[in-house]
């Protein structure tokens, strides 16, 4: 895979290799294992927000007029690709006594990269939570497991035991409560205003869709008919 010249360069450490495609269809290409992490930092719901935003504004017709920047009008679903525990790597102390080398590695890490990755999916997630916990509104729904530890938080690792066991891990966090951004420290923490599980979340966002999807046929001459062939 050629590297691109883009500003910000995603790490390209690893050698194992995973399929990704982006929107669901063929395959794209081959990219390194390890720069998904990267991505689900890049590619997220902030993403997604700013192109709903833009065919607002352009008047697309798929879209009914609001205010291009009513976020409470939107219903979010974010789903991570899990990370590891936060294990308290770096400080401040430390980190202001590194030179050059200091910033590119320390203690078999890398800091730099891990502080610009780490930086941009707290910082789309922080903005995105803050939006929707100021407009009142509970369609954000952000769902991602930030405790994973040893093999299972590896990003290169596909063998058949491991695979089993980020299952597990994902049909563990359906049971979980549902986590909101503490605005004043960047942590998700479990929600104290809303007592449902994720499961229980992600079943009402499929029933606004649900009702949504009805009224919209309902709204269309050719909707209901095409429905019932």
């Amino acid at each position: 895979m050629e590297r691109t010249h883009a500003p910000l360069q995603p790490p390209t450490f690893g050698d194992l290799i995973t399929i990704l495609s982006i929107d669901g269809g063929a395959i794209r290409g081959l990219i390194p294992g390890t720069i998904l992490a990267f991505l689900e930092s890049e590619l997220q719901a902030l993403v997604a927000i700013g192109e709903v935003t833009k065919a607002i504004i352009r008047g697309n017709s798929d879209f009914f007029p609001i205010n291009p920047m009513d976020y409470g009008r939107l219903l979010v679903i974010s789903l991570g690709t899990g990370s590891g525990k936060d294990q308290g790597k770096y400080s401040a102390d430390a980190a202001a006594k590194w030179g050059v080398l200091g910033w590119l590695t320390s203690g078999g890490s890398t800091p730099l990269v891990d502080v610009f990755t780490q930086a941009s999916a707290d910082m789309a997630d922080l903005h995105i939570s803050a939006v929707f916990q100021a407009l009142h509104s509970d369609k954000y729904l952000r769902i991602q497991e930030d405790t994973l530890s040893g093999v299972v938080s590896s990003v290169d690792i596909a063998t058949k035991k491991n695979l089993k066991d980020l299952v597990k891990v994902g049909e563990g966090l359906l049971e979980k409560p549902v986590a909101r951004v503490n605005l004043e420290t960047g942590i998700f923490e479990p929600s104290n205003t809303e007592l449902e599980s994720n499961q229980e979340a992600l079943k009402r966002f499929a029933t606004i869709l649900s009702d949504e999807k009805r009224r919209r046929l309902a709204r269309s001459p050719h909707g209901m008919a095409n429905t019932y062939k």
